[in-house]
């Protein structure tokens, strides 16, 4: 369900506690939004009027009340990410500091024009806020794009990048389209919806704009819900996104493969780790350290680290330890 009401008054009428399991919003920046042709140097002929700004003076006090809100309403275990320019980062950490929320990532989304300036660095990065709310099972979905084993193009892990807290997704650039004042490009929306949420699990967008944190979850078989306070968004994209069936980007995401290392994180015991070095001495006479590790990983089903804790000994302990990151680092 799709609410015309300010997310603050609308979550308390609403939403019940503990009833949403990901919660994704971009809330006003509290720069003066009005301006924004004159920073991002674009048309606003097709940007939708009537976007509402909360004042700097009040964003503090706004930024708790609405906190406050998607933590009640948060499944134990439940996700929210919160994506901030660095203006009012601060009122934003600091009511989250005032929950029981617990920070996992402060990640870097850049992307690929900023506002341009010609007297300082031009910015083109925002932050995302990832908590998470305790007490739960939090869902983290570890192999949404690449499976344990898969490369790059130098021998790099695909999931290990995937995974970093830099994330470098350009914006939409949509000349012509009817749009938001600030729309999160479908990637970005993607990824956070793969990662922390299931099928059928519901996803809540506070300030919903042009409806793109609703529109991927239908896409991706999650259920949406969420508040927009101008009137003449609401009625637009209320209309529009019933264009959108379930299950539309389905087939749109990247298949993944089969993990490989099965028995990662499973306990050893002496007998497993003996039979182990024995191969390894074996491997070793006619491979590098790394080729015989990558073939006790594809036997064993093990990782890197792990396998290498256990031949640690069977090695020379005058070997630089720099060589042990660079061949970790060309997995």
């Amino acid at each position: 369900m799709y609410y015309n009401e300010d997310c603050i008054n609308g979550a308390k009428k609403y939403l019940q506690d503990n009833s949403i399991d990901l919660i994704i919003t971009d809330p006003p920046y509290g720069i003066n939004a009005d301006s924004f042709d004159k920073h991002y140097n674009r048309n606003e002929n097709t940007v939708i009027d009537g976007y509402i700004e909360v004042d700097n003076d009040n964003y503090a006090e706004f930024s708790l009340k609405w906190i406050k809100e998607a933590e009640r309403v948060l499944r134990p275990g439940g996700s929210i990410y919160i994506v901030s320019g660095y203006t009012q980062l601060r009122h934003i950490l600091n009511a989250l500091s005032e929950t029981k929320l617990e920070e996992k990532n402060h990640i870097i989304w850049k992307y690929n024009f900023g506002v341009y300036t010609s007297k300082k660095f031009i910015s083109s990065h925002y932050h995302i806020l990832y908590y998470t709310k305790p007490k739960g099972n939090v869902t983290f979905n570890t192999y949404s794009f690449y499976s344990d084993t898969e490369k790059n193009e130098k021998g790099g892990s695909l999931n290990y990048n995937d995974r970093e807290d830099v994330w470098i997704i350009n914006k939409e650039f949509k000349p012509g389209e009817i749009k938001n004042k600030n729309e999160l490009p479908k990637t970005l929306l993607i990824k956070m919806i793969m990662y922390s949420s299931n099928v059928n699990d519901i996803v809540c967008d506070f300030f919903l704009g042009s409806f793109s944190t609703a529109k991927v979850a239908i896409g991706l078989n999650r259920k949406a819900c969420g508040f927009e306070l101008n009137e003449i968004a609401y009625n637009y994209q209320l209309e529009n996104i019933k264009n959108y069936k379930e299950g539309y980007l389905i087939n749109k995401i990247r298949k993944v493969p089969e993990n490989k290392l099965k028995n990662k994180g499973k306990p050893l015991n002496d007998e497993l780790i003996n039979e182990i070095k024995k191969d390894y001495k074996i491997l070793i006479k006619n491979n590098s350290k790394k080729q015989a590790i990558d073939k006790l990983s594809k036997k064993y089903g093990r990782g890197y680290w792990s396998l290498l804790k256990i031949i640690d000994g069977t090695t020379n302990k005058s070997e630089n330890r720099s060589k042990d990151l660079e061949l970790f680092n060309n997995i």
